[in-house]
């Protein structure tokens, strides 16, 4: 299925609640990709007149597997439907963001490291500076969003990128779209051929959490009696006293956020009840004591009852990829 940066932008693993656009780019999200033609050895896709180098496709699975480890997930292994999957989309994501990017110099769009760093100080406030608990200065914002690239093993460097891809993608559909009206009935034609690609399996709920886990219900409170004190203080005291060691290296940041399974009861119980901002008392588990706080929703992405489905904008933005795509390899 060919997801547009769009459609897909900003409900990634959220780097915690943020970048799903960026990391889906990063990650190696599907996109649309070219017909057969000759492929120069060094490459791995011709587009248009130019070639994708086997260099950039080299980069972006390497960039995926340190997330994978990031994250504690195990790396496809040789031989299996998920590694062909997956470096089948990055193939295809490299030829889609080339045709779009070969459409934006043909229609002078450029994106600027001015308009990438607007966008990504809008992500930046609108995910991590309207804490209901502790300080939203633009340090604090800025650790934040530090401490969620951390845990998701992306650099800033590669959110940029992502931003920046993101924003070629929206110009050009823009300019594409301007002079052209798709009816409700060709959205309703394009869904009705193209149904079986949304059709996808409802996924758990989820929402990114910070935790601190001691062994002691003692050390759980003098830790809870100073974070009530001091709420900013959660990554400090996480790093220091935490025995959940993974988590405590990027100031209790959970990677990939509470998704319901995955953790023991009494953790989701008030996880899952916790406003964004809120930090819980002391909770027990087999584990031991642990102290939660919630950093975010994920309100960007479809609720529960609506996963199964497409959002129904979306699909003037799929007939716009295709448009671009017959453009770029001169169909159009």
């Amino acid at each position: 299925m060919k997801k547009t940066a769009a459609a897909g932008a900003f409900c990634m693993r959220r780097i915690i609640g943020a970048f799903s656009g960026v990391v889906l780019v990063l990650a190696v999200a599907a996109c649309g990709g070219g017909g057969p033609r000759s492929v120069p050895a060094d490459s791995v896709a011709v587009v248009g007149d130019q070639s994708i180098p086997k260099a950039s496709w080299d980069q972006l699975i390497a960039q995926t597997k340190a997330n994978y480890a990031a994250n504690h997930h195990p790396f496809p292994k040789a031989g299996t439907v998920d590694l062909a999957n997956l470096r089948s989309n990055a193939t295809q994501f490299l030829i889609s963001s080339s045709e779009y990017e070969q459409e934006a110099a043909k229609m002078g769009i450029k994106v600027s490291d001015q308009d990438v760093n607007a966008r990504l100080q809008q992500i930046k406030q609108q995910y991590y500076g309207h804490q209901t608990s502790g300080s939203n200065s633009p340090a604090a914002v800025e650790k934040r969003y530090q401490d969620a690239l951390k845990a998701q093993g992306f650099t800033d460097e590669q959110v940029r990128t992502g931003i920046k891809l993101t924003l070629i993608h929206e110009r050009v559909q823009a300019a594409v779209t301007k002079n052209i009206s798709v009816s409700d009935s060709d959205i309703q034609k394009y869904y009705d051929t193209h149904k079986a690609q949304y059709e996808t399996p409802a996924q758990p709920e989820s929402r990114p959490v910070k935790h601190i886990l001691v062994k002691k219900k003692a050390l759980a409170d003098q830790i809870y009696s100073q974070l009530q004190a001091n709420p900013n203080d959660f990554g400090k005291l996480a790093r220091k006293y935490s025995i959940d060691t993974v988590s405590a290296k990027a100031g209790g940041v959970l990677a990939g956020g509470d998704v319901k399974g995955r953790f023991v009861k009494e953790f989701e119980d008030v996880a899952f009840k916790l406003k964004t901002g809120e930090i819980s008392k002391p909770v027990h588990s087999k584990f031991g004591w642990h102290i939660i706080e919630a950093t975010g929703l994920q309100d960007d992405c479809l609720p529960d009852g609506l996963r199964a489905g497409t959002r129904p904008g979306s699909l003037q933005a799929e007939l716009v990829d295709d448009l671009v795509h017959r453009l770029a390899v001169g169909h159009g």
